[in-house]
């Protein structure tokens, strides 16, 4: 059975409205429960906010403004974020504007860090995570039974080649020490889908592509306009999708192709089906690139420096890591050359947008 993908090319002074075509043109009234708790999982790769990187305010005002305008109970909503080893939760909703739009319409922000966390055995024969986590894996006891939407946005990874709903999941269902899955970063993906399988009823993504991330993301990227949103139930057809948008050939990415091969989504593009947008030909000529932290990361997980890998990154050593990654990020990419890109960011129609927001004046 072939997946649908809703795609739909927007503008600031349209995109509210256009999410709200967007959804209804994935089906979602169909495919979510209105009388089901639904977790709302936003994206957030950096505490600070840089283009494309995290969950944009308007794709959450959006979301947001049509599940409530259908009648979708308040109530029913949980809006939640996890944090890393380099990024804060509750600092990173105030910096991507999500607050002010959340207590605009009655929500709250519930940080996953504040919520109790259970050791879940799963039924599903996963790839990695049992290996990686022999003494169980940990989730947030607030997820069996709920249904999800997740807020990815369009962008590259150093590790994963592309990164979008599946890799979302990666952000709450496993804790602050998650980093230890960069190895297996593709088998890891993968075991998010089995998971999720077993958890959520439903689960819906939504994803925006106002702004995509092109180079060393998902932080350190080139924010490119392209002027996309998209929206599927199912995470293997949209990450697919989004792959082929930016340039890439979604079957020669590991954590697709293998998704695709156990049948947990369809990645080939002939069993997919488009609805809205016509993307034939789009091609944004993306390039995933590595920044210095993920490259050397990957240096002691899987490359020369392999043999310092357990006494780097698994010992009480590893606190150098995070460490290195924040002050690499925050003091010294992000002061120079990261807003060297959000000046020129700023003076396009979605970072006036965006300066709109943080004005107040949509919120």
């Amino acid at each position: 059975m072939k997946s649908k993908v809703a795609i739909v090319k927007t503008s600031p002074e349209t995109v509210l409205a256009d999410y709200y075509r967007l959804m209804d043109l994935a089906g979602y009234k169909d495919g979510l429960d209105f009388s089901t708790d639904t977790m709302l999982k936003l994206n957030l790769s950096w505490t600070k906010y840089f283009p494309a990187c995290s969950s944009q305010p308007w794709q959450v005002e959006g979301v947001v403004k049509a599940l409530l305008a259908d009648g979708f109970p308040p109530e029913k909503l949980f809006p939640i974020e996890n944090k890393t080893v380099v990024t804060n939760p509750i600092k990173g909703a105030i910096n991507n504007l999500w607050m002010p739009i959340l207590d605009k319409y009655g929500l709250p922000f519930i940080p996953l860090p504040d919520q109790e966390w259970i050791v879940y055995k799963f039924k599903s024969k996963l790839l990695k995570l049992n290996k990686i986590f022999p003494e169980g894996i940990e989730i947030p006891k607030m997820y069996p039974g709920r249904q999800i939407i997740h807020f990815p946005t369009v962008k590259t990874h150093g590790h994963s080649v592309t990164t979008g709903a599946i890799k979302n999941a990666f952000g709450g269902l496993l804790k602050e020490v998650r980093h230890y899955a960069h190895k297996y970063i593709h088998e890891v993906l993968v075991d998010l889908v089995l998971m999720q399988k077993e958890l959520h009823p439903s689960v819906f993504s939504v994803m925006d592509g106002t702004v995509a991330g092109d180079g060393a993301g998902p932080r350190t990227m080139i924010p490119r306009v392209t002027d996309y949103i998209l929206a599927s139930f199912d995470s293997v057809a949209i990450d697919a999708t989004a792959a082929r948008m930016m340039g890439y050939d979604a079957m020669n990415i590991p954590y697709l192709s293998m998704c695709d091969d156990m049948k947990l989504g369809n990645a080939r593009k002939e069993n997919i089906e488009i609805v809205g947008e016509n993307i034939e030909g789009v091609n944004f000529h993306f390039q995933t690139k590595k920044s210095l932290v993920i490259w050397g990361d990957q240096m002691l997980r899987k490359g020369p420096l392999q043999f310092l890998e357990k006494i780097a990154l698994h010992s009480p050593l590893v606190v150098w890591a995070p460490f290195a990654s924040n002050v690499y990020h925050d003091y010294i990419w992000y002061p120079t050359v990261g807003k060297s890109i959000i000046r020129k960011f700023n003076k396009t129609k979605w970072g006036k947008l965006f300066l709109d927001y943080k004005s107040g004046k949509f919120a």
